[in-house]
C-alpha cells in the first residue's frame, strides 16, 4: 500500500505548478508514495482590492497554509520563498528548497521590443510588488509606478484592458 502525502498550497496557477512540480518529483523518487494537492485560500487570496503593502501582514499569503500543517491536515506546504516570514513559526521548519528557475523579471509592453530604459520619461508601470517599486524607481525615478494585484492571467488582462 503507498504511502499518501498531502501537500498544501494555494490555488494560483503559479502555486498549482510549484506543487505539482514537487508533486512529480516525490513520486518519482519513491513510488510508494502517492502525492494529493489540497488548495488552500489564504488572506492574500481573499482580499484582492488593497494593496499588499497597506495591509502590512507578514503572513498574508502563508499564515492558512501554516494553520493547516500545525493541525496535521497537510503534510507540507509548498510556497515560494519569497513570500515567507524570515521567522519560521514554533513547530514548524523549511524543510527542503528545490532547484531554483529563472529569476528574471519580465516587463509586458504594448510595443515589441521595449525595456525599462527606453520606455518614455513618465511611464506608467503597475506592480504589486514593494521590492519591484524600489527596484524600477531606483534606475527611473521618472517613472509614475501603479498598484496592480492578482495572479498572473489576471494582471496581464487588467494591462490589457486598461488605457
Amino acid at each position: 500500500m503507498k504511502q499518501k502525502i498531502i501537500i498544501g498550497s494555494r490555488g494560483s496557477e503559479l502555486a498549482l505548478w510549484q506543487a505539482n512540480f514537487v508533486k512529480t518529483a516525490l513520486e518519482m523518487k519513491n513510488k510508494n508514495v502517492s502525492v494529493e494537492i489540497r488548495i488552500i485560500k489564504t488572506k492574500g487570496d481573499k482580499i484582492l482590492g488593497v494593496a499588499l503593502s497597506k495591509i502590512g501582514d507578514k503572513s498574508l499569503f502563508t499564515k492558512e497554509l501554516e494553520v493547516e500543517l500545525l493541525n496535521k491536515r497537510i503534510d507540507l506546504a509548498v510556497h515560494s520563498l519569497k513570500d515567507l516570514q524570515t521567522d519560521i513559526p514554533k513547530g514548524l521548519k523549511l524543510a527542503a528548497v528545490t532547484k531554483r528557475h529563472n529569476v528574471q523579471d519580465v516587463l509586458i509592453a504594448r510595443k515589441k521590443g521595449i525595456t525599462i530604459f527606453n520606455l518614455p520619461d513618465g511611464a506608467t508601470i503597475a506592480t504589486g510588488s514593494l521590492r519591484r517599486k524600489c527596484q524600477l524607481l531606483n534606475i527611473r525615478p521618472d517613472l509614475n509606478l501603479v498598484e496592480l494585484r492578482g495572479n498572473v492571467p489576471s494582471r496581464i488582462k487588467k494591462f490589457l484592458e486598461s488605457d
